[in-house]
C-alpha cells in the first residue's frame, strides 16, 4: 500500500464511499491482508509501542476536528517523515475501519512483518511461545503479550492458526505484535528445524502427572500450547521433552491456553531469575 502523498498535509476524506476507505476496510478480512500485505492497528497505546520499536505506518487515519495527544503528533510527524500520508475523518467512518461502536480515535496501517523459520535466532533468547492450531485472536495476541514481558525470542504458529493480523489479535497483543518474531510452520517443519539445533520442548497436556515446577527448564525452552479445545495431538504430545500439567485444586480441569501459557513462561523465567 504505497503512500499517495508524501506532503506534510493531511488528506481531507469524508464519503464511505471512497476508493482509500474501502481498501482500508477490506483489511479487516484475512484475504484482503494477505493480498495487501498490511493490516490494522488502532488506538494510541498500540500505535506507540510500535513507535518505540523503531516501526512507523505507511499510513495513519485521524478523527477530525481533535486535539491530537502528543504522542498522537509525534506519530503523526514520524509518518510524514517517513513519505507516509495521514487521513483525517469522521469518527463513523473510523468505527467502520475498526469495527467498534466506540473506536479510537487513531488507526494505522502497518507492514505485515511474519519471520521465516530458518531465520529465527533460537539464541536470541531463552524462552520461546509456540501454539498449535490456536483459533482465538484474543488467546494468540495475549500469548504474544506474554510473550514480550517475559523477553521471549517470539511466538511460532504450528498448522492452522488464526490470522496474528487480525484486528482482534493485534489489540490483545497490546502492542507486542511489533515487539515478538512471528512464525508460521508445519508441524513436520517445526520440528525438523527444532533438532536440528538447541532447544527443549515443553507441552501442556492433561495426560501426564508430571508437575510443571517439577522439571529444570534449559534454555532455549520452546512452550508448546495446544489448540483451546482439542490440546494438544498424541503423536505432538509425544515428541516433547518434557510433558507437564499445572495442579487444578477446584473443578476445572485446565486453564485457558493463554493462561497456560503464561504461567509455564513465567515459571521458566523465575527458574531463570533464581
Amino acid at each position: 500500500m504505497p503512500s499517495e502523498n508524501s506532503t506534510f498535509e493531511r488528506r481531507q476524506i469524508t464519503g464511505f464511499s471512497n476508493p482509500t476507505i474501502k481498501r482500508l476496510k477490506s483489511l479487516r478480512e484475512k484475504k484482503h491482508r494477505k493480498r495487501e500485505g498490511h493490516f490494522l492497528a488502532e488506538g494510541l497505546r498500540i500505535l506507540t509501542e510500535a513507535l518505540d520499536a523503531g516501526i512507523t505506518p505507511k499510513l495513519l487515519v485521524v478523527v477530525e476536528d481533535t486535539d491530537l495527544h502528543p504522542l498522537a503528533r509525534k506519530i503523526e510527524q514520524a509518518v510524514f517523515e517517513n513519505g507516509g500520508e495521514v487521513i483525517e475523518t469522521s469518527e463513523a467512518i473510523i468505527a467502520k475501519l475498526s469495527g467498534k461502536s466506540n473506536p479510537q480515535s487513531i488507526i494505522g496501517i502497518y507492514e505485515d512483518h511474519p519471520t521465516a523459520l530458518a531465520d529465527l535466532d533460537r539464541s536470541a533468547s531463552g524462552i520461546w511461545m509456540v501454539a498449535q492450531s490456536l483459533r482465538d485472536p484474543g488467546n494468540l495476541g495475549t500469548i504474544l503479550r506474554t510473550g514480550d514481558a517475559v523477553g521471549a525470542g517470539g511466538l511460532i504458529l504450528i498448522d492452522d492458526c488464526v490470522d496474528p493480523f487480525s484486528v482482534e489479535a493485534v489489540r490483545a497483543s497490546m502492542g507486542a505484535i511489533f515487539t515478538q518474531k512471528i512464525a508460521q510452520a508445519s508441524w513436520s517443519d517445526f520440528l525438523e528445524w527444532l533438532r536440528a539445533g538447541d532447544g527443549q520442548l515443553i507441552g501442556t497436556s492433561l495426560n501426564t502427572d508430571k508437575d510443571y515446577q517439577s522439571v529444570r527448564y534449559e534454555a532455549p525452552t520452546f512452550l508448546l500450547i495446544g489448540n483451546e479445545a482439542q490440546g494438544l495431538p498424541p503423536e505432538y504430545e509425544a515428541a516433547c521433552d518434557h510433558l507437564v500439567k499445572m495442579p487444578m485444586m477446584g473443578k476445572a480441569d485446565s486453564l485457558n491456553a493463554a493462561v497456560a501459557g503464561a504461567v509455564m513462561a513465567y515459571e521458566v523465567l523465575n527458574q531463570r531469575r533464581k
